[in-house]
């Protein structure tokens, strides 16, 4: 297979609608897409990145009023969210229409549901004939791709186009919330603050860890995620660490010298931003190990510790 590059959102969508499989940009990550209405292209888009069939994908929409091709049922809680956070980096997981083939759903009776801010992603997702479902456009369990560089690379010769765009503006996955049952449920943590969404909904639970055997309710919650190849060390500010052979540091504060590669970020909002990237410049340099700092557990510093976990294979 030939993988198309462009800079045209509507030739993307135009091989999206004929049954192809096309990485886009969004302000999160970059995404893969199938369009929902063509069940091929949802299995190509699975054997492609390599991943588990029982792990729910997420449909992404051009404007709030699609949600209703794809979910019912959006109780007051959910218009609340919608209304304050779409379009931006917020998945809702709704009452799923049946028109939402099994395979985007992992078979489940909910659907996670997306309206990306990025104005290329905005475009695509409006020239598309139906909704597209897209998890993050990555080989499956490697940092999630934030340049189309990345997806080039992970992905070339394996998906019929790549739309060319900016790298991703915040980096990290969406939030997801679980708005299917009587309480609102943080899934996923994001760029969309647990804060933020209790301004919203103050009732609003946060989701505990499960049991492997029950089937996922969304993305991210099951299968080993965003793991580079070298080995990653979580450390705390402050915490002394020493510099090894082939290793790396990335974090807010000053670590001591030696380390092969480094990155201190500024501020919170930089270190989601640069965490994937970082991830495979490490990798593509042969780093064996990896030092991460880890934030507190609260605004985007949750969502950034959810993914160090997950790397780490603590989560």
């Amino acid at each position: 297979m030939q993988t198309t590059l462009t800079d045209s959102a509507e030739e993307a969508a135009n091989i999206l609608n004929a049954g192809g499989v096309v990485a886009f940009p969004t302000e999160t990550v970059y995404g893969l897409g199938a369009g929902i209405c063509h069940p091929e292209a949802i299995k190509e888009l699975f054997r492609a990145k390599g991943r588990p069939v029982d792990n729910p994908l997420i449909v992404h929409i051009h404007c709030i009023e699609q949600i209703a091709d794809v979910a019912g049922d959006i109780n007051k809680d959910a218009s609340a969210l919608i209304e304050r956070f779409f379009p931006g980096p917020l998945t809702l997981v709704l009452k799923k229409n049946p028109c939402v083939p099994d395979t985007v759903t992992a078979g489940l009776d909910t659907v996670g549901v997306r309206c990306p801010a990025n104005p290329v992603a905005h475009e695509f997702l409006a020239h598309c004939t139906c909704p597209v479902a897209a998890p993050s456009a990555n080989l499956s369990g490697l940092p999630s791709a934030t340049s189309w560089e990345t997806v080039y690379e992970d992905l070339d010769g394996k998906i019929d186009c790549l739309l060319r765009g900016k790298p991703s503006s915040i980096g990290l996955e969406s939030t997801i919330v679980d708005c299917s049952g009587a309480i609102p449920v943080l899934l996923r943590a994001g760029a969309i603050t647990l804060e933020q969404l209790l301004a919203v909904i103050p009732k609003i639970s946060v989701d505990t860890p499960k049991d492997d055997q029950e089937p996922p309710r969304s993305p991210g919650l099951k299968y080993p995620h965003y793991a580079p190849r070298a080995s990653i060390v979580l450390c705390h500010a402050n915490e002394k660490i020493s510099a090894q052979h082939s290793s790396a540091y990335i974090g807010l504060s000053e670590p001591p010298a030696g380390f092969a590669l480094l990155k201190i970020c500024r501020n919170l909002e930089e270190y989601g931003r640069e965490l994937f990237s970082f991830f495979r410049r490490c990798d593509s340099e042969g780093i064996d190990l990896i030092y991460c700092e880890l934030p507190s557990n609260t605004g985007i510093g949750r969502a950034i510790r959810d993914r160090l976990l997950r790397a780490s294979g603590r989560h």
